[in-house]
């Protein structure tokens, strides 16, 4: 008997959004979940509440740290969530190079239809198959501002929040936040 698949995550885009943060695929237990970056491990809702970036939010919810269950009402203060890809994988790495291109193309679309501010994807390797895909001129793939623009929505990279990326401590996922404010003027 096959694996039962799991549901994926949905998007949370609107018209007028600031920020749409861009993960390269839901993990199958946040898609068990039904939240964009539950796994407890993950650093993404950690750094994000401890940045400038999350204080207007945090003030207008009441709450000191934001969790995985507030995702859904971010849109509400301009900040939305999709992927690249949106089969949820255990790893990453499981997903094939089609997979990354056909996302891509999908993605390109919900951008252009929902025209934010800011694109931050959440790790070079997520944005470097949309970079491919629409055509970037970027010499080479690196964090932060980059010079695509897609119609009004600027672009922006920060380190992959996953525990699994040693490269960076929390308190340097929490100064890319602070970077992506500043960039996003927010």
């Amino acid at each position: 008997m096959p694996p039962a698949t799991v549901e994926t995550l949905p998007d949370l885009l609107c018209d007028g959004l600031d920020l749409v943060f861009i993960g390269i695929n839901p993990s199958v237990f946040s898609a068990t979940q039904g939240h964009y970056f539950a796994r407890s491990t993950n650093r993404f809702w950690p750094c994000l509440s401890r940045s400038v970036l999350s204080a207007p939010v945090r003030r207008a919810l009441g709450v000191e740290r934001l969790e995985p269950r507030h995702d859904r009402v971010l849109p509400a203060h301009g900040i939305g969530f999709t992927d690249v890809v949106k089969r949820p994988t255990p790893k990453a790495s499981e997903l094939g190079r089609n997979e990354f291109v056909a996302g891509a193309k999908v993605l390109l679309a919900k951008l252009e239809e929902c025209q934010p501010r800011v694109a931050c994807f959440q790790g070079v390797m997520g944005y470097r198959p949309f970079a491919a895909v629409v055509g970037s001129t970027e010499a080479r793939l690196a964090l932060g501002g980059q010079t695509l623009m897609l119609g009004r929505t600027r672009v922006f990279v920060v380190p992959s929040p996953s525990a699994a990326n040693a490269h960076f401590t929390p308190a340097q996922q929490t100064e890319w936040y602070d970077r992506l404010a500043a960039y996003a003027g927010m």
